[in-house]
């Protein structure tokens, strides 16, 4: 069973998912959506967000500021005062699930930083490895709707086959949305 399976969805909580203009023009033509409905820009100053992986955007308002182009969040309607991504579907806090249940909205049309996860490229480029996922996503809070997975990963947990497609697709997508 995955760490998925009846999670709360602590990463679509925490982290700012960076789109490819592939995830962009999937997600507009399969879920009839404008850009503005479900994308915005990051800012990333630290490049946290692009990890050397999402290319950066200078926009004519601040042209020094580094931004990666994501998927919005808006706020929680389970969780006060803390944000998701506007596809996660939330279910309430129960007595078996105390952080409740949530599962994404548009998972077949999913962008591709979401397909990864939590997997990278190894050095080599030839394989997919595990990243390591911390406790908690949000250095800046410690509400627990931000905690993550529930137990490690583990390389059965992940598909040899797909995972390195997934990479290998993702990789060059942002290459690409960068040119």
């Amino acid at each position: 069973m995955s760490p998925c399976t009846n999670c709360h969805s602590g990463c679509c909580r925490s982290f700012a998912v960076p789109i490819t203009g592939a995830d962009v023009l999937r997600i507009e033509q399969e879920l009839d959506l404008e850009f503005a409905q479900f994308a915005c820009r990051w800012e990333d100053r630290d490049g946290k967000i692009a990890c050397d992986f999402a290319p950066h955007f200078f926009f004519a308002d601040e042209p020094e500021t580094p931004f990666v182009i994501c998927l919005r969040h808006e706020a929680s309607a389970v969780f006060r005062k803390t944000t998701r991504c506007g596809f996660l579907k939330e279910e309430a806090p129960s007595a078996e699930f105390p952080l409740g249940r949530a599962h994404c909205g548009i998972y077949d049309q999913r962008p591709s930083a979401c397909r990864c996860f939590p997997t990278k490229l190894s050095r080599s480029g030839q394989l997919a490895e595990l990243h390591q996922i911390p406790a908690h996503g949000r250095a800046d809070s410690n509400h627990a709707a931000y905690s993550l997975c529930s137990r490690p990963w583990e390389p059965g947990d992940i598909s040899p086959v797909t995972a390195l497609q997934d990479l290998v697709i993702t990789q060059f997508e942002m290459q690409f949305f960068d040119r």
